[in-house]
């Protein structure tokens, strides 16, 4: 499972790569600048997550059985969130209208927050002393 996370933190590392270069240079004459703004928050919080997935499969006090609700959670959430985002802000470029998508957004987020509080829960919680 560490491998899966690691694994997972690596892909969205290099999503986040890639999708902040085509923001950067892709998108920038294509879409408003709040829109871009707006995109620029779906790569941000990708990253910060693959870098979170990263350190997480490294984690050596937390059993693997307990990191895997983090993990699912995190996955999901990430999805949800950064690429909603993605698509609402190519929104004007596209004939469907992805503002009927919106509320994946706040439902992503909802499930990052979760995945921190599983995650700091599970750490408070867990077994005293050789765990350090």
């Amino acid at each position: 499972m560490n491998k899966t996370i690691f694994s997972a933190g690596v892909v969205f590392g290099v999503l986040a790569v890639v999708f902040g270069a085509f923001g950067a240079h892709g998108l920038a004459k294509l879409i408003d600048a709040d829109a871009l703004v707006t995109y620029e928050t779906g790569v941000r919080y990708q990253m910060y997550h693959a870098l979170f997935l990263l350190v997480l499969a490294n984690t050596k006090f937390l059993e693997v059985q307990k990191k895997k609700t983090v993990f699912y959670l995190t996955v999901l959430g990430v999805v949800l969130f950064s690429f909603s985002i993605y698509l609402l802000a190519i929104n004007s470029l596209t004939s469907f209208d992805f503002k009927k998508i919106a509320l994946l957004t706040p439902l992503g987020g909802s499930l990052l927050i979760l995945g921190w509080l599983v995650l700091g829960y599970r750490v408070v919680k867990g077994k005293k002393g050789g765990e350090n």
